[in-house]
């Protein structure tokens, strides 16, 4: 249950008291000293209107008693004390139903609120955006990473570094991208392209668990996915001419023996590029192989082939910064 309206020790400053609407901390501090013995509290001065001061005078409140009929008779300092008493006890019975009135729920139930505060900060607070102080932290798995050099794959168990010129995707149709280079361009046969991207996936589809055998049956397909047509059926490079394979092997990623292999795709318009196929043997989850899609334009305006094997080589498992590997690095047995 979301505590009522009040002032609760400030989770930034437990020496102060701080506003808690029912909702979320407001901007409203004060030092505990400022609230008085058992009154109520507001934002700015306390529930209700102030009590009007009264001043004594001797023989009770009210004006001296002058000459005049006794108390008996209905007149002087008598009269003026029962009025002045009935005028202090109404403004204290309105100051308590005004604070009864705001402590009432907003969705105007009228129930209690605690006869008490809890102790400390109050339990809402925990889940609630203070915009007067730091937004409460999402939970670390479902975020990439406080290193903007490192890309993390949480479904996948594995941290992809971020080279120089590559960002983290915005906009990307494509399901799975981890990354793409930094900024568009016009297709040349229409839409928005990229010049780079990488693809980040768990094989699902098969019961093969060869690295090499998954690798060698997904490139042709992601030769298509790249360079021939896009989602809605557009081939913004006019279609793939021709493939020549330029490069194949075993290659340790994240400690674990994988397979790639890079094929050069020639297009129909623009320079066409390269696509590189990574599957390597993953130990989170289902246990079911990585694959890994590049996809790198050809030219001048592509990115530099080096970082297909930067990238690979900087994978890690989550939490580890030691293991890794890399085309032409010692494979170590598979477990």
């Amino acid at each position: 249950m979301t505590p009522p309206p009040g002032w609760y020790a400030d989770p930034t400053a437990p020496h102060q008291e701080r506003w808690w609407d029912g909702t979320v901390w407001t901007d409203h501090r004060r030092t505990p000293a400022a609230a008085g013995a058992g009154s109520p509290a507001s934002p700015e001065q306390g529930f209700g209107p102030p009590v009007p001061p009264v001043t004594p005078v001797p023989g009770g409140f009210g004006p001296p008693a002058g000459p005049g009929p006794s108390s008996s008779g209905g007149g002087g300092g008598g009269r003026y004390r029962a009025v002045a008493l009935v005028v202090v006890a109404a403004a204290l019975v309105a100051a308590v139903v005004t604070g009864a009135v705001l402590l009432r729920g907003s969705d105007g139930s009228g129930k209690e609120p605690d006869a008490a505060p809890p102790a400390g900060t109050p339990s809402a607070p925990a889940t609630t955006t203070d915009t007067a102080t730091s937004t409460p932290s999402a939970d670390p798995s479902a975020t990439s990473s406080t290193d903007p050099s490192v890309v993390v794959d949480e479904l996948n168990g594995i941290t992809l570094p971020l080279p120089e010129g590559w960002v983290l995707p915005e906009h990307v149709a494509e399901p799975d991208v981890v990354m793409t280079t930094d900024g568009t361009y016009d297709c040349p046969g229409g839409g928005i392209c990229r010049h780079g991207r990488v693809i980040s996936r768990t094989v699902t589809d098969t019961d093969e668990t060869s690295p090499r055998a998954l690798a060698e049956a997904d490139i042709a397909d992601a030769a298509d996915d790249a360079y021939d047509e896009d989602l809605i059926g557009r081939s913004p490079f006019g279609g793939i001419e021709s493939h020549q394979a330029v490069a194949a092997g075993q290659v340790a990623v994240s400690g674990r023996a994988g397979y790639y292999v890079r094929w050069r795709v020639t297009t129909a318009e623009g320079p066409g590029g390269y696509v590189q196929s990574l599957v390597f043997p993953s130990t989170v989850g289902t246990g079911a192989p990585v694959l890994v899609r590049y996809v790198f334009d050809a030219g001048d305006d592509g990115p530099p082939l080096a970082d297909m094997d930067r990238i690979t080589k900087g994978i890690r498992p989550i939490g580890d910064a030691d293991t890794g590997g890399g085309v032409g690095s010692d494979l170590g047995p598979t477990p």
